[in-house]
């Protein structure tokens, strides 16, 4: 089921709120994204009506397994688009701003195909790398 990109960025922001914080609020929520506290407050009950988060009577919010795994794709994309892009010479703040469009429009397969792609590369720079490191140690 595809879902709104705003939906998207909610879940991720509180899948990397949660890596840092042991508990994550609504209030937390608000402070990193700018938003204001009814705006997250409204998204975070269509978030819980549609079964992506739990929110215990402390008002903690912790991630549902669909909620997690939509979340873990986001951050997976944003992550290494963002990194991908850097290499390639764009600056980072343009790099983060960029990839967190890229990442809501791709589809699985062109993110899988980039994914392969990047991962390719590395390898081989890695292979390039220890094989030039070798030739150095031999002359």
């Amino acid at each position: 089921m595809k879902i709104q990109e705003s939906a998207e960025n909610y879940l991720e922001t509180i899948l990397m709120l949660g890596q840092t914080k042991p508990h994550v609020r609504s209030i937390d929520i608000a402070n990193e994204l700018e938003f204001s506290k009814p705006s997250v407050s409204v998204a975070m009950k269509n978030l819980r009506q549609n079964g992506y988060i739990k929110v215990d009577d402390s008002g903690y919010i912790t991630l549902t397994e669909s909620g997690r795994a939509i979340a873990e794709t986001m951050y997976e994309r944003h992550t290494m688009l963002s990194s991908w892009l850097v290499y390639l010479g764009v600056d980072e703040k343009t790099a983060v701003e960029d990839a967190c469009r890229m990442e809501h429009v791709l589809s699985a397969s062109s993110f899988e195909a980039i994914k392969r792609h990047i991962t390719a590369c590395r390898e081989l720079s890695s292979d390039m790398y220890i094989a030039g490191e070798a030739g150095k140690s031999g002359s």
